[in-house]
């Protein structure tokens, strides 16, 4: 680490040099200064000895003055301090990396900052400082002007697609209907086609038939009425939606559900769907009458959890609310 200081100390004494003594650039003149193996051997041997010039007579120039002295560790000597009359107009840089180079003992004269003088753990102080705090309207103004997201399209004034119902290979793709009022949109499905639903407002669907799997995305007050599925049902961001299953119907998966209805039939409860939630709530399942003289019966799906540490692990539970 000495070295490399020490070999940074010698460009630096260079750079100082030559700012002093070559303003301007290192030059050589070639017309009426002496040779540059004369000029080396004066500057090696310490003796200038003047020569003519080939051309006009007139005596050489002197030498440049000699290169800075080392001492015995290879470091160049400092140079002398600045005079007392002010500083050089380009300022001095030595003194900075003489500091910069003193490693953490350039902090050594820095006072510690008792707690009594600190500002944020002393509401006093902050009163009394000189430095213009916003207040929390000023802050909300700026951020608003400032904001980079674009306005808002009104509703009213975006384009609205037709609605689409097509078969695109195996998969049907129903899309862009709202508010159909009692009309209700059929899909002839057979055991190999898959249903998109998407993007559909207040509208009724029947799919006739027994498909693969259905999935509902996007979809404000939808109502499915459903035979039976091979495969699953997914709700995906659809609030208030509405489903009744007619037969067989094994998985039902729902995620970013707010408000919905399950109907299951007596059929369906023959082989009971399993039933995944995830950031659902308000999600009721209703179920067929037991007897000829019961009521069907609404059964909402938990909301609430508990977790809890025992032995070192984690575990969850449902909370149940009693009354």
């Amino acid at each position: 680490m000495k070295y490399v200081q020490s070999y940074y100390k010698i460009f630096r004494s260079m750079t100082e040099y030559v700012k002093e003594h070559f303003k301007t650039g290192l030059t050589w003149n070639n017309k009426d200064g002496i040779d540059v193996l004369d000029a080396m051997h004066q500057v090696q041997s310490g003796v200038a000895t003047p020569r003519a010039s080939h051309t006009t007579g007139a005596p050489a120039p002197p030498p440049p003055p000699p290169l800075p002295n080392l001492n015995d560790n290879g470091v160049p000597t400092p140079p002398p301090p600045p005079p007392a009359g002010g500083a050089a107009k380009g300022g001095d840089m030595t003194a900075i990396f003489d500091q910069l180079n003193q490693g953490a003992a350039v902090t050594a004269g820095l006072r510690k900052v008792d707690k009594s003088e600190m500002t944020h753990k002393n509401p006093a102080l902050r009163a009394g400082s000189s430095v213009p705090q916003r207040s929390g309207s000023q802050t909300s103004t700026d951020s608003r002007s400032k904001s980079p997201m674009p306005a808002r399209k009104p509703d009213s004034l975006k384009s609205k697609k037709p609605g689409k119902k097509e078969l695109d290979g195996n998969k049907w793709i129903v899309e862009n209907f709202e508010n159909t009022g009692n009309e209700i949109i059929e899909i002839p499905a057979e055991l190999n086609h898959s249903i998109i639903i998407s993007k559909c407002s207040k509208c009724i669907i029947q799919v006739k038939g027994k498909a693969n799997a259905i999935s509902i995305d996007n979809c404000t007050g939808l109502s499915l009425l459903v035979q039976s599925l091979v495969s699953s049902i997914d709700v995906i961001k659809s609030p208030k939606f509405a489903v009744q299953v007619d037969g067989v119907l094994p998985t039902i998966l729902l995620d970013q559900v707010d408000g919905g209805q399950i109907y299951l039939q007596p059929a369906s409860m023959k082989s009971p769907p399993e039933i995944v939630t995830s950031k659902c709530s308000a999600i009721n399942i209703v179920t067929p009458p037991v007897g000829a003289e019961d009521d069907s019966r609404e059964t909402p799906l938990p909301e609430q959890l508990r977790s809890y540490f025992q032995n070192g692990r984690l575990l969850t539970e449902v909370v149940e609310h009693a009354g």
